[in-house]
């Protein structure tokens, strides 16, 4: 996308001219409907998490603190939108089944973005061209930061990309001109940079927590700008800036950016860390094809590739066959085939406190042995493949490779099968009819102003309201 002479003086006002001259009409026909995809995904994620504990807790305090009812939270009334931005943020980061993206260095969920995105949409009464527009710029800036600017193995977080992400497509969102929206994204990468030990060791509630409250952050930085109020337009190239303190030299061209790096994510068929899904289809068709029965299974091993090692697989992010709640078993490779071996699936239900701490699935992750494939790495990210073996007690030897799974670029999903997953995940907290309205407002969003969606995601959750999917 052409936005000009290169004649800005920093690369945060670089960057704020992309945002701010960015159109509804850049965007192709298929990141378009890629947008609304990840849009819907996200939503039915969001739903499903409507019970989780962490997500009472922001609820509580979001309520007790108040703030005015400018925009909607999910199922919870309504606040300010900073604090909506936090709330809805925490719901679609909770059940880690949200879209990734996948860069050799980093690892992101740009559908993170969403929340700051629709709440500023929200207040600002925008239309739907101006929320997906919002966030395709988002995914722009977050996907090319994690790109050229990967800071895991420098101990920080990906959400310290996110703060320029998240204050790109707010500040778009509102429509702020150039130099408004160079101050939010300066404010916002000055003050958010978080730190990895968020997703190593032993984990807490914050890994679901950390990105949303980034979110919040970025998002009053953006209305902080609108205001007037400046930020160090140094931020990237500065004394003791992004480059020098954390990420290293590099540039990005945003003269020459498009709007496309949607059709670049990964969505989840499986609910659990992004690395971990050629290895569980891998074993689940394995599962299918022999009729396996897990007491007959002595060790399930795993060839993959050194990313996926060090995240979820006992490398370089520490062991990961002590699994005692949620967040630790959703980013553990012997929990994650354990448990797909034993129950067929990978879904909410495989992370209730009960099924986690069952002697069967705690006993079978033990058996579980991960290990890095230099032929393996070498593929990624273009693939993500996964050599599984079975070790049967009665001496035989099962094993499958693939190098992808359903919802990477090679296997994109369909309209039906994410409404499908919506479905499954909203199901237990709305009826069909709110359903139906939500999937067709989100496919019809390039027609509609944003309160028309927003009214349906308000819609009061209790329990006479469940039913089964």
């Amino acid at each position: 996308m052409d936005t000009g002479p290169p004649d800005l003086a920093t690369q945060v006002e670089r960057l704020a001219r992309f945002v701010a001259c960015a159109r509804w009409e850049q965007i192709s026909a298929e990141a378009r409907e890629q947008l609304k995809l990840r849009v819907l995904d996200s939503l039915g994620v969001a739903i499903g998490a409507l019970d989780a504990e962490p997500v009472a807790m922001v609820r509580e305090q979001v309520r007790e603190f108040g703030g005015a009812p400018l925009a909607t939270l999910i199922g919870a009334g309504r606040s300010a939108p900073d604090r909506a931005a936090l709330y809805n943020g925490a719901l679609v980061r909770y059940l880690d089944f949200n879209d990734s993206f996948l860069a050799p260095g980093e690892t992101c969920h740009p559908s993170d973005n969403l929340a700051p995105v629709l709440a500023a949409c929200e207040y600002a009464h925008a239309d739907g061209r101006t929320l997906l527009s919002a966030l395709a710029i988002a995914y722009q800036v977050q996907t090319c930061l994690c790109e050229v600017a990967p800071v895991r193995a420098k101990g920080f977080d990906h959400t310290t990309q996110g703060a320029y992400a998240v204050a790109a497509g707010v500040a778009r969102a509102l429509g702020l001109d150039e130099q408004r929206t160079a101050n939010a994204i300066a404010i916002a990468g000055t003050s958010l940079n978080a730190l990895r030990v968020t997703r190593t060791g032993a984990l807490s509630h914050w890994k679901g927590l950390a990105y949303p409250a980034t979110a919040f952050a970025a998002t009053h930085a953006a209305f902080l700008a609108m205001r007037g109020v400046t930020g160090p337009r140094e931020v990237f190239e500065g004394n003791k800036g992004f480059m020098q303190a954390i990420a290293g030299p590099f540039e990005i061209d945003w003269q020459h950016e498009d709007l496309e790096s949607v059709r670049r994510t990964i969505l989840k068929r499986y609910n659990a860390e992004i690395h971990s899904q050629s290895a569980i289809e891998a074993l689940l068709e394995l599962r299918g094809e022999h009729n396996l029965d897990a007491a007959n299974v002595q060790q399930i091993e795993l060839d993959t590739f050194q990313v996926a090692f060090d995240i979820i697989g006992g490398g370089e992010e520490g062991d990961k066959h002590r699994v005692s709640c949620k967040e630790e078993a959703d980013h553990s490779l012997p929990y994650l085939l354990a448990v797909a071996l034993l129950d067929g699936q990978v879904l909410p239900e495989q992370y209730v406190p009960e099924r986690i701490l069952a002697e069967d699935v705690q006993q079978l992750l033990r058996r579980v042995k991960v290990h890095p494939d230099p032929e393996l790495s070498r593929r990624f990210p273009e693939e993500h493949s996964a050599r599984v073996r079975l070790r049967l007690r009665d001496g035989s030897v099962l094993e499958r490779e693939q190098h992808d799974y359903e919802g990477f670029h090679t296997r994109p999903m369909t309209w039906d099968i994410v409404a499908g997953k919506f479905d499954r995940l909203a199901a237990p907290h709305l009826e069909s009819g709110a359903r139906a309205r939500i999937r067709d407002a989100v496919g019809d969003l390039d027609s509609l102003q944003v309160d028309e969606l927003t009214r349906l995601l308000a819609t009061p959750v209790t329990p006479a309201r469940k039913e089964t999917p």
